[in-house]
């Protein structure tokens, strides 16, 4: 029997390929497979609740200095 480029009863070849397939499987994010999004933070939330008209100009500074405090 020939065992040249055999390691663990694998060719080199399929080492390459679970090599890849696990990076690609932890390199992906969890919440979205296949996309990455950078998540909102608190002040982005907040920004779109203004500019949608949910809360007041006041309300929106009074929560900024509250967010940016911390």
């Amino acid at each position: 029997m020939i065992y040249e480029n055999y390691y663990w009863g694998m060719n080199v070849i399929w080492w390459f390929v679970w090599v890849i397939l696990i990076f690609w499987i932890f390199a992906t994010p969890y919440d979205i497979p296949g996309q990455r999004r950078k998540k909102k933070t608190p002040l982005d939330i907040l920004r779109n609740r203004f500019a949608a008209g949910k809360i007041t100009a006041e309300e929106f500074e009074e929560r900024k200095q509250i967010i940016e405090s911390l």
